[in-house]
């Protein structure tokens, strides 16, 4: 059975062996968002190659499945505003190197940390392929709600997909995302656009606030955080079509389901687009590991 290791970069480093569609052994994670946003480049692409020839354990290894947020194509990372020391770097082949100045030789992919999250939920599902008589796999799709906001999309279709920078509102007082751009969903939903929006409360005060009444404040900003995600979700609809939504992510928990809904019946009217669901998936580095290395295996097929 293929047998390859993921490797994901978010607030902190996650990894794991996985043979065939499923982990083996334990998730190893390290780091904290600080420290990793401070660590130049080299060092962090030396971790990675540690962390990987240590989880190898001296077995063979088919694939290694690398996952880092931001934009990321041909195996180079074209930016990524919350790495920024990562931003330009051609990280497959610089990966790949890394790895075979340990002894490992061994294919390398890399991919948009949301993209992978879809892989993961797509293998623990059992929805990798494609359905009986279809001519296409199931599109799963994600929103991962974070420090920032990220779309995950499988299977790993060509161009950028940072839909967490979709834009959903005109309002150009709407300027909190991380990227510097106005009226990006990121900007109304990330962790860090909350704490630069309520500078005087965490998220979970102002959501909590928010459901007693006690801060109209509060209220409209959570009705205006679920409209702009329903917005969001309401473009990938009229682009791709309907179909299952996973929400994640540590903020997944503010998601009211409901109210999100009927935001989105408000935005999708068309009757042959109205066959979406939501479902909110626990965070787990779990599902995250599996796709990087699931998307890294079935690459070198």
């Amino acid at each position: 059975m293929a047998r390859g290791i993921g490797l994901v970069v978010t607030e902190h480093i996650a990894g794991g062996m996985v043979e065939g569609d499923s982990l083996c052994g334990e998730i190893q994670s390290n780091g904290g968002n600080d420290s990793l946003r401070a660590m130049p480049a080299q060092d962090l692409l030396t971790t990675l190659a540690e962390e990987a020839i240590a989880l190898a354990g001296g077995q063979s290894i088919d694939a290694v499945g690398l996952a880092f947020p931001g934009i990321i194509r041909a195996g180079v990372i074209e930016d990524s505003p919350n790495l920024q020391q990562l931003k330009g770097l051609a990280i497959q082949a610089a990966a790949t190197d890394a790895l075979a100045a340990l002894g490992m030789r061994t294919e390398v992919s890399v991919y948009n940390d949301a993209d992978v999250i879809a892989a993961g939920i797509a293998a623990t599902r059992g929805t990798l392929e494609r359905p009986a008589g279809a001519l296409w796999p199931a599109i799963t799709r994600v929103w991962t709600l974070g420090l920032g906001i990220g779309f995950g999309h499988y299977p790993v279709a060509e161009g950028v997909w940072e839909g967490g920078h979709t834009v959903v509102s005109l309002d150009p007082n709407e300027n909190f995302c991380g990227c510097g751009g106005r009226g990006h969903l990121e900007g109304i939903m990330g962790h860090r656009a909350m704490r630069l929006r309520f500078l005087d409360r965490e998220p979970d005060e102002v959501f909590a606030a928010a459901k007693s009444g006690q801060d109209p404040r509060c209220a409209e900003f959570a009705i205006l955080w679920h409209r702009a995600l329903a917005a969001a979700t309401a473009t990938s609809i009229h682009l791709e079509g309907p179909g299952k939504f996973y929400i994640t992510g540590m903020n997944a928990q503010f998601v009211n389901l409901p109210f999100l809904n009927r935001c989105v019946q408000e935005m999708v009217k068309m009757s042959p687009l109205q066959s979406y669901v939501f479902e909110v998936v626990a965070r787990s580095d779990d599902v995250a590991v599996i796709g990087a290395a699931v998307n890294a295996l079935r690459s070198c097929r």
